[in-house]
Order: C-alpha cells, then structure tokens, then sequence
C-alpha cells in the first residue's frame, strides 16, 4: 500500500476566521501560523504550502502580558543614515494595530520563498468586520 503524496493542484483549502479579541498575541501567532502552514493536516508537507487562508478580526483589541506595552520595541531602517525608528507596543498599537499580529504571525512562518507565500494567504483587520463572507470561513477559537 503506497503512501498518498499531495500535489500542488490538489490541495484543499479551508477559510478560518479568528477573534483576537482578549486573545494572548503570542498563542494566536502561533495557531494562526500552524493553520497556514498546515500542519494540521494530515497531508503535510515541508516543501508544500498546503496550508488554509486565515483571517483575524479584531486586531486592535489583542492581549499582551507583563510589561511588553511598554518595553517590547518594534524596529525597522528606513535605508538613510541614522535612519532606525524604533517605537514601543503602545505606539504601534495606536497608529497601526494590525502590524502588531502581522509581525508576530510572520515570525512564526519559514523565511523563505514558501513562507512568504504562505504569508499571502492572512488577512487581518483592526474591526469586527470583514470582506471575506463569501467563503464561508468557519470560526475558531484560540484559548
């Protein structure tokens, strides 16, 4: 009896809506990446993204535990010199919340081509809202 291999074409995506409302950031990354990678699926494969699409709501209204509001710093180079900005949790949260789960996700995620594509398949959004009902994504809770 051989072994099924998943192709490409094959693979069989299912939409998942998460709400990080009061939802700790690090174990939402964590299930959020787990689902687009696809290891939950019996099929996995490292070399496959055979993961599903992902949608978070709610962004703005994640947790985060201790003192990271305060300490935890977000850094990027804007390519001049003396150019680092670094902002706290707090700040990020107030100008853009949905960056905070997007980075937090993608760390998760392979940093490679394959984890940039999987990458693709989040979307996240600050409200309770999104446009995503045509594909009648199923609701997951994260504890």
């Amino acid at each position: 009896m051989s072994t099924e291999f998943p192709s490409k074409n094959g693979v069989n995506r299912e939409w998942h809506v998460i709400d990080a409302q009061n939802v700790v950031l690090g174990k939402l990354a964590s299930k959020a990446a787990m689902l687009l990678m696809g290891k939950h699926k019996p099929t996995f494969t490292p070399f496959l993204d055979a993961g599903d699409h992902v949608i978070v709501i709610n962004a703005d209204k994640v947790k985060v535990t201790g003192r990271k509001e305060e300490d935890k710093l977000y850094r990027h180079f804007t390519g001049y010199p003396g150019g680092l900005v670094e902002k706290s949790l707090k700040q990020v949260r107030a100008e853009k919340p949905v960056r905070l789960v997007e980075d937090a996700i993608f760390g998760m995620l392979p940093k490679t081509k394959l984890g940039k594509q999987m990458y693709r398949k989040l979307k996240v959004y600050a409200g309770d809202r999104h446009p995503h009902a045509a594909q009648q994504p199923a609701a997951l809770t994260v504890k």
